[in-house]
């Protein structure tokens, strides 16, 4: 099925061109979701904004874990683009490659530490339908973190709930560096790229 709506060019609207030009630090290229919603550039614009904010590095949320707290919450949504996209993020700010590999067993694979576990557990009860967040999750994230680094953790589930809808509902073609990173380190967990492979 082809996507719901066809990306635009990259230089459509130079507004949000020159904004996008963070996703060449965070991907290596514009995404097709952001070349989508310059359909309507204000959408685009205050996507760009609201990322940016989010995923700004404050201490010890650093940049690569926030990544993977987007991984987690997009695995938990089922989103198999936002997956590749944040695993690809995450090898590019620095995330170790056991890590990467082993993303999917963050729960009891050593190179986790328990304050990643609070978080990464944080952001899948955060993702469920209904919320699963409940005492005992609370209790273990604030264990570890405290209400600022907390607000930047949910942050990034909030905003990759935005973008799970997004890519899944319009079906966003992936990107061939994204579709790289999702056979690198997902493919063994039975990541394909779903809906949003098989397009020129």
């Amino acid at each position: 099925m082809p996507p719901l709506v066809a990306p635009l060019p990259p230089d459509h609207d130079a507004e949000v061109a020159e904004l996008a030009a963070f996703f060449n630090e965070t991907l290596g290229f514009c995404p097709n979701s952001v070349l989508t919603m310059q359909r309507r550039p204000a959408i685009a614009k205050a996507f760009i904004h609201l990322n940016k904010a989010v995923m700004e590095n404050h201490g010890r949320v650093s940049s690569a874990l926030k990544r993977l707290v987007g991984y987690v919450a997009s695995q938990t949504a089922g989103c198999q683009y936002c997956q590749a996209h944040t695993i690809r993020a995450a090898e590019r700010y620095g995330a170790e490659e056991d890590k990467l590999m082993h993303i999917c067993r963050y729960q009891t694979h050593p190179a986790f530490s328990e304050a990643e576990r609070a978080a990464l557990d944080f952001a899948a009860a955060a993702t469920t339908v209904p919320n699963a967040v409940n005492d005992a999750v609370v209790e273990n994230l604030r264990r570890h973190w405290d209400d600022g680094e907390i607000v930047e953790i949910l942050g990034v589930v909030a905003l990759f709930g935005y973008l799970n809808r997004w890519n899944d509902s319009m079906g966003t073609p992936l990107e061939w560096p994204a579709h790289e990173s999702g056979e690198q380190f997902l493919a063994k967990e039975g990541w394909t790229g779903g809906k949003h492979t098989g397009y020129d």
